[in-house]
């Protein structure tokens, strides 16, 4: 398959594009870009800087990826973007390079939807399976986990965690980490117990399901603080590999979680 550049786009001669890509109307890629196999930027679509764009994946008019962070620390430093394959980057997206005191690494698992106006900051790391609804924000050095969902027009403090399968309500703000496989809504985000109907829909097992249940009613509903409500989950609920991560989760947060 043939690359194709439309007459309008302005693409440096140092861009790598991979076989099949697709370069529409008025988009600008720059020296260092480099569009993976069969990658689609429709009109007005601008690539910039140390920027990686995945096989498959298809980024739709007036976005922009690999600009420099709005981070006042950042002296131009040869930073990094990196968006996965099979991605939908949606109208409007920017997703700015990382920054030397983060890592120098944006990046953006495979098989995410980053729907229109959102943002993903320096420094963050989306894994796969992702969705941001539009104008979600996540502020610099966020890590958001496999299969999490980020509502319509929340947003998400600096160096906060979303866990794996996390569900983060539209309009939310969330300071602390929000859980694995938990509710997290609101101003300030609350958290508000196990995903049931996004666990079954992904097919998890019904034990799978009562035993996280459990975990969150000891963490959430009892009259136990943190460490103790860990305590008897350890206790009571076993060893599966979910409890265990929500677990860790806990444990190695550092801003604290969302209760």
């Amino acid at each position: 398959m043939s690359v194709f550049v439309h007459p309008s786009a302005v693409v440096s001669p140092r861009a790598q594009l991979g076989e099949g890509a697709h370069v529409g109307p008025f988009c600008t890629v720059g020296d260092e870009a480099r569009l993976g196999a069969r990658a689609r930027l429709e009109s007005h679509v601008v690539v910039d800087g140390r920027t990686e764009v995945g096989d498959d994946t298809h980024v739709f008019p007036f976005a922009s990826l690999g600009l420099a962070p709005q981070d006042l620390k950042y002296r131009g430093e040869p930073a990094e973007t990196r968006v996965g394959r099979r991605c939908r980057i949606r109208e409007f997206v920017t997703v700015h390079r990382g920054t030397e005191g983060g890592g120098m690494l944006t990046s953006i698992g495979d098989d995410c939807l980053v729907m229109a106006q959102a943002h993903v900051a320096h420094d963050c790391h989306v894994g796969n399976g992702v969705i941001m609804a539009n104008a979600a924000t996540l502020a610099g050095h966020v890590e958001v986990s496999d299969g999490a969902n980020v509502g319509a027009y929340s947003g998400v403090h600096q160096f906060c965690r979303v866990g794996r399968e996390a569900y983060v309500g539209g309009y939310s703000v969330v300071v602390k980490d929000a859980l694995p496989f938990a509710l997290t809504v609101g101003n300030h985000a609350k958290c508000y117990g196990l995903n049931t109907v996004g666990m079954k829909r992904r097919g998890y097992p019904q034990e799978t399901v009562e035993a996280l249940h459990h975990a969150f009613r000891l963490l959430l509903s009892s009259k136990l603080n943190t460490t103790q409500a860990l305590a008897r989950i350890r206790e009571e609920v076993g060893t599966s590999a979910e409890v265990a991560e929500l677990v860790r989760f806990i444990e190695t947060s550092r801003r604290g979680v969302v209760k």
